[in-house]
């Protein structure tokens, strides 16, 4: 990585270290999933509910968040928005004891307000790091490459959680929310570390202001910039694209009646290498972040995602391989697997580097407008949570297969900005 200032170290490694806590929360939703439908005895929309609010959490607080760093900075926030986040996991893992039937509706509803609160710390963490990393590496490819860097912390989280709560709950059998309590406090000691860490740092405020500091008579923002707005779209099919590929390839291999009907042990550990190859991915990229513009990663990417899931749709389910696999005892082996879903496993390397260059793409330039412009980012990681939606229901009235059309739409669309959406056609605005 080139060389960056001597007084940027701390904060950079700081905004590491909350890039990790994002997906290790974001992460527990998973497990917890599996634990709810089990719990309530319910289906697989309602087993993603818990999903839903976390993701949801960032329509509704995308823009404060983006106002509350200008107003308090960017250290003031992180801590607000740790604090937050102690609560929100606090909250879940009450939800395991406000009734003596854990199958009572309070107790679902106290889960799923967890989640929501969760999601409120994780949108204020990612509308801090994302502009901070940026402004750190002075914008451009050094840039990119820190929140490329940043992104490798983030899988190395979403890559262990499972293997986490497997540990930490000793394989229990049928596990209930009230199981899951030493995950739980595992991450609460986590933000309580972490606040105690920021609170005695020093934290630069790049491009701080408040709002009543705005010039008069301003009619800008972030939204006049054409690039901007079309990067935020780029952002929310990204996020669905993310969560919707391995997702919806984990149901198509477990479900026995319009899927391939395989063991689900073996459908997890195929399904959970995709998040390995993302932190693969996000090493390579952060190895070539300095070097290779955000334009040009998302172009290959983009690109190469697509026929990767084109192969997919219109690969025989009946022709299989052995692809290797990373295990949940953080060791490797081979499965077996459809070769069509081993191409959506690859999608993981692709899907690694979208972030951070769809990012750096859409706030190049905006300057001063670039802390709120991060907070309206945030509101579109929703996407997370309603293209899943969309995805799935298109594999319940049609197929599997016919579902990935929903990704293939979005990725063509990232294709698209790209090659011309992320030009900035608004220089004419005054952003000093």
């Amino acid at each position: 990585m080139h060389s960056v200032k001597r007084g940027n170290v701390l904060p950079i490694a700081i905004m590491f270290a909350l890039f990790f806590m994002i997906a290790f929360v974001t992460g527990l939703q998973t497990p917890l999933a599996d634990v709810v439908k089990g719990q309530f005895s319910g289906n697989n929309a309602l087993s993603m509910l818990g999903n839903l609010a976390n993701f949801i959490a960032y329509l509704f607080m995308g823009i404060p968040a983006g106002l509350l760093l200008q107003r308090i900075g960017y250290k003031k926030t992180a801590l607000a928005a740790v604090a937050v986040g102690f609560i929100g996991v606090t909250v879940t893992y009450l939800s395991g004891r406000v009734s003596a039937d854990p199958s009572h509706i309070s107790v679902f509803i106290t889960y799923l307000a967890g989640a929501l609160i969760s999601g409120f710390s994780m949108c204020m963490l990612n509308t801090v790091v994302n502009p901070m990393l940026n402004t750190l590496g002075g914008g451009g490819n050094l840039g990119n490459q820190l929140v490329q860097f940043g992104g490798v912390f983030n899988s190395v989280a979403a890559t262990i959680v499972p293997v986490t709560v497997g540990y930490l709950t000793g394989g229990a059998l049928n596990p209930t929310i009230s199981d899951i309590s030493p995950a739980l406090y595992t991450a609460m000691a986590i933000f309580a570390l972490a606040f105690i860490v920021i609170a005695f740092s020093r934290i630069p405020e790049p491009e701080r202001q408040a709002v009543s500091s705005r010039r008069e008579g301003d009619k800008h923002s972030a939204w006049s910039f054409r690039h901007f707005v079309l990067g935020i779209i780029a952002i929310f099919l990204y996020v669905g694209i993310e969560v919707g590929v391995p997702g919806t390839a984990l149901n198509w291999m477990k479900d026995s009646t319009n899927g391939l009907g395989m063991d689900a042990a073996a459908a997890g550990t195929i399904a959970g290498t995709y998040w390995f190859l993302m932190l693969i991915g996000r090493l390579i990229g952060g190895a070539i972040g300095a070097k290779v513009s955000s334009r040009a990663m998302l172009c290959t990417v983009s690109a190469v995602a697509l026929a990767f899931v084109a192969v997919s749709m219109f690969a025989p389910t009946d022709v299989s391989v052995m692809m290797p696999v990373f295990n949940k005892d953080l060791s490797f082996g081979l499965q077996e697997a459809p070769i069509g879903i081993m191409f959506l496993v690859l999608v993981g390397l692709c899907t690694s580097v979208m972030w951070g260059s769809i990012f750096n793409l859409a706030v190049e330039g905006l300057g001063r407008y670039t802390s709120s412009a991060s907070g309206i980012f945030m509101m579109m990681v929703c996407g997370g949570g309603i293209l899943p939606l969309l995805q799935g229901y298109v594999a319940d009235v049609a197929s599997y297969p016919a579902s990935y059309w929903v990704i293939v739409a979005a990725l063509a669309y990232l294709l698209f900005y790209a090659f011309a959406g992320y030009k900035n056609v608004n220089k004419d605005i005054i952003t000093d």
